[in-house]
């Protein structure tokens, strides 16, 4: 968890409508390659923690014979819920709590998935926690985007103005980054190599997926993007959101090529952590 700043619920308050169309997709063979890396089969069961909106529950859920998805924002779990039933995914449920408040009688699990959400969480506690929740064998699967840009050929269209962007937030926010009612001081905290292991995991095994794709994206893409995340959250604006929708639309038409961006999707990296035991084929 960030140092000097304490969880609150309006953390994505808002967030949850703009997620799916902002946010850039993991690498398509993100579920084939923890498939083979796993040796997934069909059986056990997944756990996803901070599962949003559902974007790596779903793809995942057919690996398993079960899959729990976990967030602490209703706004989340219904779009997840709403998502799940139009992809006809049947084998998930989603249950509204924070990390912390794991185990919640969910039982054991094969695979304990965090997709970019482990830094919000009391990490020797949560990382504690899901050891204990995971049979011999297991593994914590933490997943993100490569940080480092992804190499293209020329662009057809100009990037999204990503600093001019946070420029603006800024502006309208002040210079430290909003978190729910609280600020980010020094950032959200790395180190999950030396919590996971002081928990008792083995490892990590590292995975790149590569994306190799480019997305066109409309100024619409881009303002859902802003506003899926934490930092600028549409409740964090107050009475001024109008005034920055607006701002940052005239930035946007200002950048882009006749209403588009060309935005490079990074690749997928993931880091698997196992728990002892990994003779033991009992399932979850």
């Amino acid at each position: 968890m960030p140092d000097g700043w304490e969880w609150d619920e309006t953390l994505f308050a808002g967030s949850a409508p703009y997620y799916e169309r902002g946010r850039l997709p993991y690498a398509a063979g993100l579920a084939d390659a923890l498939a083979a890396a796993l040796g997934l089969d069909g059986t056990g069961r997944l756990l996803d923690v901070g599962c949003g909106p559902g974007v790596v529950t779903l793809p995942l859920a057919p690996l398993f014979a079960e899959a729990v998805g976990v967030d602490p924002d209703e706004g989340m779990l219904a779009e997840a819920r709403r998502r799940s039933e139009r992809a006809g995914v049947a084998n998930v449920r989603w249950v509204r709590a924070r990390a912390e408040e794991l185990p919640a009688g969910l039982g054991v699990f094969r695979v304990a998935v965090f997709a970019q959400s482990f830094h919000w969480m009391d990490q020797e506690r949560v990382a504690g926690t899901i050891h204990r929740m995971l049979v011999p064998g297991g593994a914590f699967v933490h997943v993100s985007d490569v940080k480092e840009p992804p190499s293209t050929g020329p662009l057809a269209h100009p990037p999204p103005p990503v600093e001019r962007i946070r420029e603006l937030v800024r502006h309208q926010l002040g210079p430290l980054r909003r978190a729910g009612q609280g600020v980010l001081v020094n950032g959200t905290p790395g180190g999950e190599a030396a919590v996971l292991t002081r928990a008792g995991f083995l490892g990590p095994e590292r995975l790149r997926v590569p994306a190799c794709r480019v997305l066109e994206r409309s100024v619409d893409d881009v303002v859902a993007w802003v506003y899926s995340r934490s930092d600028s959250a549409p409740h964090l604006f107050g009475r001024r959101l109008a005034e920055f929708d607006s701002r940052l639309r005239r930035l946007l038409g200002e950048a882009s090529d006749g209403g588009r961006f060309s935005e490079p999707v990074p690749d997928t990296e993931v880091f698997v952590w196992r728990t002892p035991g990994e003779g033991d084929r009992r399932r979850g």
